[in-house]
């Protein structure tokens, strides 16, 4: 199992491109099968994730094609099984996303129970509620769903109880084949839920509302190909501008999307780094300056990502003063904090909110990550602790940073992949 060694101590400076979008390119990918038509994406990350989704939608029996630049061709003119396995579906709570539009094209689906990410309860509850108010009968055996409808998805009004980007996306998916008019309400509004709503346009689905908590969709008969290129990932962003505040350096992003990231940009100005941006940049300075403590309150878009709560916990755990980081969306997010202590860091977690006495230095550890962005922030602690920290079970931040050690060498950090 590959583990990553850091030398911290050295401050980032230098210039990065972004990826794309991981958390915008598995829906996109999903909806491929919604049209038997030939769908180019583009700007797809190198991603153990992406792999995944890649290997399910071969393992039903679509025809990919895939070039050097990480673009690919899919045709879902048909399909050899209407099931996706437990082995591929157990290492990404994404797979779920191959539900709705399965049902909506085939009429049919069996799909694993997810997996993902140790961060607490994500149930999927409300992406089957939402297909049995369109029509759809829905079992479980054997960690199995099995869902069916006869003829097309029907249009319907769903209210979901709480806000679930996954939820949206399927349900949304699901009602561009259904006949007539569905109203998601209380949807969420994260730019990958639009990213996905943009994309089915492009495929000739008629949408309304993405971006907003009430998305319309009139159900037509079907979808046509597309050429869609994925958006910037505004998590790698909002990481590496972190990492480089929490250094004191300075960094320049290309091919990003700052305005996907107001309220982390506030709260980086906050801790006293200058911030400039341009439509298609973003900048960071800190001038060498130790960055102020800030107090986050995570939330669905547009509040403060919960993708991005353990970053900045990192970043307050070397900050001056004191700072309070609560987490709302997921119940076991806070857990890499004792990862941190055991690195010097003074993190007291008090139900779900922890108290961060900023230090000012950390000390190097070998440390264990528990999930993709736990793995990020205990990188970050890394690049600031004194000696080495050798961080374990990186399969985690594999799954959602594209070549990270490479992209933080750039930067002039000294840190190196271990191969087991």
């Amino acid at each position: 199992m590959d583990k990553l060694a850091i030398r911290g101590g050295r401050r980032l400076d230098g210039e990065l491109r972004i990826s794309g979008a991981k958390n915008a390119a598995l829906p996109i990918l999903a909806a491929t099968l919604l049209t038997e038509d030939l769908v180019t994406i583009r700007n797809l990350p190198h991603l153990n994730d992406i792999t995944t989704m890649i290997e399910l939608l071969g393992c039903l029996g679509l025809d990919l094609t895939l070039d050097e630049k990480l673009s690919i061709e899919v045709n879902a003119s048909h399909l050899s099984g209407f099931s996706a396995p437990y082995e591929l579906v157990k290492t990404m709570r994404a797979s779920i996303l191959v539900l709705g539009p399965m049902v909506a094209r085939f009429g049919k689906a069996r799909v694993s129970f997810p997996g993902g990410c140790a961060i607490g309860s994500r149930p999927v509850d409300l992406h089957l509620k939402g297909l049995e108010a369109m029509g759809a009968s829905i079992s479980v055996d054997n960690g199995y769903i099995n869902a069916e409808v006869e003829g097309r998805l029907q249009g319907a009004r769903i209210v979901m109880e709480t806000v679930t980007v996954g939820g949206t996306e399927n349900l949304m998916m699901a009602a561009t084949l259904a006949n007539g008019r569905t109203v998601l309400e209380n949807a969420a509004r994260e730019p990958e839920v639009v990213d996905l709503a943009e994309c089915l346009i492009a495929m000739g689905a008629r949408i309304s509302g993405h971006g907003t908590d009430t998305v319309v969709i009139d159900g037509i008969e079907r979808l046509h190909g597309c050429d869609y290129t994925v958006m910037p990932d505004r998590i790698e962003t909002g990481t590496y501008l972190v990492a480089a505040a929490a250094t004191g350096g300075r960094v320049l992003l290309k091919g990003t999307c700052p305005h996907t990231l107001e309220v982390v940009l506030a709260k980086l100005e906050e801790a006293g780094a200058r911030i400039e941006q341009g439509e298609d940049w973003v900048s960071l300075d800190m001038a060498g300056k130790r960055p102020r403590a800030v107090s986050i309150k995570t939330a669905p878009y547009p509040g403060f990502p919960t993708d991005m709560q353990a970053q900045f916990t990192a970043m307050n755990a070397i900050a001056e003063g004191t700072a309070t980081v609560t987490e709302t969306v997921f119940e076991n997010r806070l857990i890499q904090t004792h990862e941190m202590n055991r690195m010097g860091a003074h993190i007291v977690i008090e139900g779900h909110t922890a108290i961060i006495t900023g230090q000012p230095g950390l000390q190097g550890a070998p440390v264990m990550a528990s999930d993709l962005r736990a793995s990020a922030s205990l990188v970050i602690a890394g690049l600031v602790a004194r000696g080495e920290t050798v961080i374990d079970r990186i399969y985690h931040i594999d799954r959602g940073y594209e070549r990270i050690e490479e992209k933080l060498q750039t930067l002039g950090a000294d840190i190196r992949r271990l191969s087991s």
